[in-house]
């Protein structure tokens, strides 16, 4: 295991680390954009390079392995005024939009300039404008503000297994788009919007709908699927603004379906919120003693064999467990939770929980 020296603290990491995640051990900050902890290392950002004794030049720490004898400096004036350098290249072309960009308040741009950017800029010409990309009714481009950090690219790649995102073009011409101007089809592209650093990649039926910093996050668990996934709801009064991944090595990682993250919207339309009667074959409206008594008359016509119950896709524990006992009750050997009449073979596990990681 190499033993390395961090900002004079002396440390030793496992073997294949690098200097960026020895740094992280001894909670010593260096900021990044384009890397992230699953996905495969670029470096093509520049934002965490520091200072290595004997070398000319600064290094970049997130593709730079840790090794044996390695002196680390990363508050040095040569790495601050790298760190200068390579935001004050990123704002070139950055709009200053921050007041209507939907990543305000939690924009890694934003707070790494706070801390490590240069306090005015040089830049006298015109900025460069990007056409925005059609990336689906879900993801909401303005591709002005990319900073090409690739991470969206490589979690195609990589996490949901779909290659329909790559860059084009050189230099500043560089832009991330589909290929042939297609919509994502993974049933995973949200995550691009919670992995983008910028405001480039956004919710649309979010947008425009809050600030983070007026939203309370309350934790809870999907249950749109078997899954399971950790989720963060973000409420505004009583009503529910966003759904966002909690981090769960064990089932999650740190991603969800995009049914999770975007079905959040029913539930404020066509919500069932109290009972309804058939009356002349129409639904109508109806109160919970009005309901009872007509469950009860219908109830008492029939004998057990021909009362059947249903659960549905989201009912609780609970509830299905009290249902059982009422037509336990009632005496009806009928219960079922298959909607569509899947015939499910019980005798081997892995053909009624199919594929439950990511």
């Amino acid at each position: 295991m190499p033993k390395l020296i961090i900002n004079g603290q002396e440390i030793t990491v496992p073997e294949g680390y690098t200097v960026l995640q020895a740094a992280q051990l001894v909670d010593v900050e260096i900021p990044v954009f384009c890397f992230h902890e699953r996905l495969r290392i670029a470096g093509n950002c520049r934002m965490c390079l520091v200072e290595l004794n004997n070398s000319p030049k600064p290094i970049a720490s997130c593709a730079m392995p840790a090794s044996e004898g390695m002196v680390i400096n990363t508050k040095t004036e040569m790495v601050q005024k790298a760190r200068k350098g390579v935001l004050e290249f990123l704002l070139i072309n950055h709009p200053l939009d921050c007041p209507i960009c939907d990543q305000g308040g939690e924009c890694d741009l934003q707070d790494i300039t706070m801390a490590y950017g240069p306090s005015t800029s040089r830049y006298r010409e015109n900025k460069r404008a990007v056409p925005q990309k059609n990336m689906g009714p879900l993801v909401k481009t303005f591709m002005t503000r990319c900073i090409h950090c690739t991470r969206c690219v490589r979690f195609a790649q990589e996490i949901a297994g779909v290659p329909e995102l790559g860059a084009v073009n050189r230099g500043e011409h560089t832009e991330i788009t589909t290929y042939l101007d297609h919509t994502l089809t993974s049933e995973l592209s949200g995550n691009v919007i919670d992995l983008c650093p910028v405001g480039a990649l956004t919710s649309v039926p979010y947008s425009f709908k809050g600030r983070p910093w007026e939203l309370t996050p309350i934790e809870t668990v999907d249950v749109f699927d078997a899954v399971g996934s950790n989720i963060r709801a973000d409420i505004f009064g009583l009503k529910v603004m966003r759904i966002l991944p909690r981090l769960n090595e064990d089932i999650n990682e740190e991603w969800i379906s995009d049914k999770t993250r975007f079905a959040v919207d029913g539930l404020m339309r066509q919500r069932i919120d109290q009972p309804y009667v058939r009356r002349q074959g129409r639904l109508e409206k109806a109160t919970w003693s009005e309901a009872f008594s007509l469950i009860k008359k219908e109830i008492n016509k029939c004998s057990g064999d021909e009362i059947a119950a249903l659960a549905g896709d989201l009912t609780d524990v609970e509830s299905m467990i009290s249902l059982k006992d009422l037509m336990q009750s009632l005496g009806s050997p009928h219960m079922d939770c298959r909607q569509a009449g899947e015939a499910l073979n019980p005798n081997y596990r892995s053909w009624y929980l199919f594929n439950t990681s990511f």
